[in-house]
């Protein structure tokens, strides 16, 4: 079993920046992709962003060129850089985890970002 422990949310005004982090214990050697979700308020929950182990990172077209994932494998940790935030922007957001082997994907416990106008 893998536990995903989150930080970083909070309020903030638009054009302004956020790190999230997401720590990874337990089971981490299955893990091949970490990433983030994130869901407002009446909207469908929508893929961020997502990193492979070797890596490899996507995005939602919302959010490139202002947000950035990255990993720390020896940390067992994943970032998002979050710049030039904007108020649809707010959501929250979690970090998953998904692994090789068909393990059921985990997630973390969700952090609340605003970004006020």
């Amino acid at each position: 079993q893998v536990q995903l422990v989150e930080s970083g949310g909070g309020l903030v005004q638009a054009g302004g920046s956020l790190r999230l982090s997401c720590a990874a214990s337990g089971s981490i050697f299955s893990i091949n992709v970490m990433g983030w979700y994130r869901q407002a308020p009446g909207k469908q929950r929508e893929l961020v962003a997502a990193i492979t182990r070797g890596g490899s990172a996507n995005y939602a077209d919302s959010v490139k060129g202002r947000f950035t994932i990255s990993e720390d494998n020896a940390k067992n940790a994943v970032y998002l850089q979050m710049n030039s935030l904007k108020p649809e922007d707010t959501a929250v957001y979690w970090c998953y985890a998904d692994h090789y082997y068909g393990i059921d994907r985990n997630w973390g416990q969700g952090t609340q970002v605003t970004v006020s106008s």
